[in-house]
């Protein structure tokens, strides 16, 4: 979790950096244009570039067996440490499979610009059917209301759009893992032979050359299935964050009722 938020504070940093330097706007004004637009993207897109490297070890401690972690090396720091090795190609040896970052920056900027013009598209589209919804009623809105329409309006939208680029983001995490000698977890309940039943611990041995070549070998090999491995825990993830929202609004609720009955 560490290394997540090392990874968000790198992007929000390097976001903020191009911005001051770069005619690039961070925040679209009410009244936007095309330009700004273009310019808006591009700034999201150059982000996820920059961030690439450290996303790259924050995924391999993210997925990485807590049975042959070693302890020594699981410190704070290790994800920026990991990042600037897989920047500049030097210290802890990879295989030769390990794919340039190279091949990585075009994919994983259309994610990132993909994703950020679904969510919000899609969180702008909630909060318009809402106010419309609100239009109609003759007495005012709670106070409360005022919020968690947009609170709620985010979920929606950062759902949409990773259900919708689930399959991309799987693609992306196969080869940022390609040549790391990461070894995984065997989630579909194998287990090792002679081992008293035992977790079977798997190394990510995939041979991609490329985004299309994962693509094709994904369909080939799994079928479409394939890129929804883990969808699940997506599911679970955002089902988790919505019960959160409802139950918070709820407990806000009562007590705002407590307080105006005192």
């Amino acid at each position: 979790m560490g290394s997540t938020f090392i990874v968000h504070g790198i992007a929000l940093g390097a976001e903020g950096v191009i911005s001051e330097f770069t005619p690039l706007p961070r925040e679209l004004p009410h009244s936007w244009s095309w330009k700004q637009l273009a310019g808006h993207l591009l700034l999201k897109g150059l982000t996820a570039v920059v961030a690439l490297p450290f996303y790259c070890a924050s995924l391999i401690e993210t997925v990485q067996s807590e049975i042959v972690r070693d302890e020594s090396s699981s410190g704070l720091l290790d994800c920026v440490r990991e990042g600037l090795t897989r920047l500049l190609g030097v210290g802890a040896p990879h295989s030769r499979r390990l794919l340039p970052l190279s091949y990585l920056l075009l994919p994983v900027a259309a994610h990132a610009v993909l994703r950020y013009a679904v969510a919000a598209s899609v969180q702008r589209a909630v909060l318009w059917l809402q106010q419309r919804g609100e239009k109609r009623r003759p007495i005012p809105s709670d106070p409360l209301d005022a919020y968690f329409p947009e609170l709620a309006a985010a979920w929606a939208g950062s759902l949409a759009a990773d259900v919708l680029l689930f399959p991309l983001e799987t693609v992306l995490h196969r080869l940022g893992l390609q040549g790391t000698r990461t070894i995984i977890d065997a989630t579909d309940g194998a287990q090792a032979a002679g081992s008293g039943g035992s977790p079977l611990v798997l190394p990510v041995n995939t041979q991609y050359d490329g985004l299309a070549d994962c693509l094709h070998a994904i369909r080939r090999k799994e079928g479409a299935a394939g890129f929804y491995r883990g969808f699940g825990a997506l599911l679970a993830q955002y089902s988790l964050h919505g019960a959160l929202l409802a139950a918070a609004r709820t407990l806000l609720r009562v007590v705002l009722l407590d307080a105006k009955a005192c």
